[in-house]
């Protein structure tokens, strides 16, 4: 039953997906572009080229958004990240109100009707608003209308660990494949994809107030540092850790299961690193670290309490 509580995993997937095209789309409008082949980093932040490349081929609009949105052979897409959400909460009913399974199955029946009609490729701004408010919907009832028990956190675990990915992907993206040239470093267009980047993550406002100029290193703290962000990285570490510990009752500072010592750790770490840190060591060796410890984490939650419960278990009693 727990791992069907991880339908917000997929709910923030879908949303995620939404916001790249978006903002993707925005980027690339207008006749002459020089940002016109930018789709195919869409498709790199999936970390699913290679199937991409075999089944379509070209990384054109068409292609991306088709692919991205609704490909139901591919695990990833708007599409299957829905129905795979609509299809672990039909089994757990009983965990959640009536008002998120009813929204639940709107969601699922939208994205339906838009893959067969089609609108969706050239009314993608208004499609991808579609999925955004339909996943903050669902997300807003779980928090709103379901007691902050066990279930609950692990809702909040997936979603979490999910933003986590994804935030740290397009961060990457930016870095090494929207700015290929040197020569565009402080350009009107590096301040264009840069917005850009803090839109996708729902991220510019805040930023301003805080930080005022856009510069590059300043957004990437921003999205992989903030504590208080609550799309950036760190911010949602802090969150995970903390729907975990009270899931296992374990007192904070110790661990009992795998998947609390990875937490812990991984936490700690951000905890005590600077942007100038990251920077110097390689932001994409440091993203791919914690993309790699992300997937670990979701691992060893799955085994602690889906795959061994006997573990969970005994960590509660020797927690008491």
């Amino acid at each position: 039953m727990a791992d069907s509580v991880f339908i917000s995993r997929h709910i923030e997937r879908a949303e995620n997906v939404a916001r790249f095209l978006d903002v993707n789309s925005s980027l690339t409008m207008g006749d002459g572009s020089s940002l016109q082949d930018q789709w195919s980093p869409l498709v790199f932040t999936t970390g699913d080229q290679s199937f991409f490349d075999e089944k379509y081929g070209v990384a054109n609009r068409s292609n991306v958004i088709q692919f991205l949105a609704f490909d139901q052979e591919y695990d990833n897409s708007i599409i299957s990240c829905v129905s795979r959400a609509r299809e672990n909460a039909r089994t757990v009913r009983e965990v959640f109100p009536v008002a998120i399974w009813e929204q639940l199955n709107k969601f699922y029946l939208m994205v339906v009707a838009a893959e067969k009609e089609k609108d969706s490729l050239t009314e993608l701004s208004e499609f991808c608003d579609r999925i955004k408010l339909a996943s903050s919907t669902i997300i807003g009832l779980i928090y709103s209308t379901m007691s902050h028990g066990e279930p609950w956190h692990f809702a909040r675990m997936g979603r979490l660990l999910e933003r986590a990915d994804k935030t740290s992907r397009i961060v990457d993206v930016q870095y090494f494949l929207l700015l290929p040239r040197p020569q565009d470093i402080g350009s009107t267009l590096d301040v264009v994809r840069w917005s850009a980047l803090l839109r996708s993550a729902s991220a510019l406002e805040m930023y301003r107030r805080e930080h005022g100029r856009i510069m590059p290193s300043r957004v990437a703290e921003f999205l992989l540092l903030s504590r208080d962000f609550p799309r950036s990285a760190h911010h949602c570490l802090i969150a995970i850790q903390d729907s975990l510990l009270r899931i296992t009752g374990t007192e904070r500072g110790t661990f009992q299961l795998r998947s609390e010592q990875l937490i812990g750790r991984l936490r700690s770490e951000f905890d005590y690193t600077s942007i100038n840190d990251i920077i110097s060591k390689g932001m994409h060796q440091f993203i791919d670290h914690l993309q790699t410890q992300l997937n670990e984490i979701g691992a060893a939650v799955h085994d602690d309490f889906f795959t061994n419960p006997q573990a969970r278990t005994a960590s509660q009693q020797q927690s008491q």
